[in-house]
């Protein structure tokens, strides 16, 4: 047994209890949704809670892939579809009063399109019943699907997400053995190239094994497939279930690759110990806009 490296003092991660955690506990239950921070077991939740930002999980909790990094179940969910999710996701974002929202999913093989018609359904539902919202999608890479890739982008996201998780090296080591670092960079590349307008987003862990080089690598192939905003994060192992964490990355070594990115042309570039695809997603994507704008 592989022994657990200590956590350093940069990686305490503090609780809390108030009111704004309790409603939005409290929303999400009352609109019956999952939700990525429940699910991933994100650091990060009582910070996201207490601003009331929450990354929607659709498409069940179960998901048909077993990547090695990924604490949310595994399993089949046998083509089952929960048809009033999308208006319960809409009703959501009314209730909460959101101005931005993240929806994401579990890698849904068994369905024919992925899950495509559902992000598509959800990003209408939302958006017809929420005037003015924003709305980011990260997406799983629908098996290397042009077709239902192309159903997510007519539905006409804000920003559309799918991360490339580790390095190429790493891949089919940390990844289900369904998923390919050429595959997610096709589906950004195939994005663009759909509507070169929708802003697109990639992110990956570090500690897993990679060396610097492999990153800005990683980070070349990214901006090369026309990605616009970059996250960049600590993996933390959820149980002993998935791998060990191989490195804690360092505050100064992550500010660095983030001056990387954005010499490489990023539009914006998210680069910490507890950065995650959607931390301060909303924040990004104003930063994106104001450097466009400037």
């Amino acid at each position: 047994m592989i022994e657990a490296l200590p956590k350093p003092e940069w990686l305490v991660v503090r609780s809390a209890s108030d009111r704004r955690l309790a409603g939005v506990q409290g929303a999400v239950e009352r609109h019956r949704l999952n939700t990525v921070c429940r699910s991933a077991q994100c650091p990060n939740i009582f910070e996201c809670w207490h601003r009331g930002a929450v990354t929607v999980l659709i498409l069940g909790d179960v998901c048909t892939r077993s990547c090695r990094f990924c604490a949310t179940a595994a399993g089949d969910p046998r083509g089952f579809v929960d048809a009033d999710e999308p208006r319960r996701v809409a009703d959501f974002a009314g209730d909460m009063s959101l101005d931005y929202l993240v929806i994401s999913s579990v890698a849904r093989d068994d369905l024919r399109d992925g899950g495509a018609g559902v992000f598509a359904e959800v990003i209408e539902r939302v958006r017809d019943a929420n005037k003015g919202i924003r709305i980011e999608v990260l997406v799983p890479d629908f098996s290397g699907s042009v077709e239902a890739l192309a159903t997510v982008v007519r539905a006409k996201p804000d920003i559309l997400g799918h991360n490339v998780e580790t390095v190429k090296r790493l891949s089919a080591g940390v990844r289900d053995r369904k998923a390919s670092y050429e595959t997610s960079l096709k589906l950004l590349e195939a994005t663009k190239r759909m509507d070169a307008e929708l802003v697109t987003k990639s992110g990956l862990m570090l500690g897993l094994g990679e060396d610097r080089g492999e990153v800005i690598d990683t980070v070349r192939d990214l901006r090369a497939a026309g990605v616009d905003i970059l996250t960049l994060g600590q993996y933390l192992q959820p149980s002993v279930r998935q791998l060990p964490v191989a490195r804690y990355v360092t505050p100064e070594e992550f500010e660095s690759l983030r001056d990387a990115g954005c010499e490489l042309g990023f539009r914006s570039v998210r680069a910490g110990p507890f950065v995650r695809s959607s931390y301060h997603a909303g924040e990004s994507y104003m930063e994106m806009e104001w450097r466009t704008s400037g």
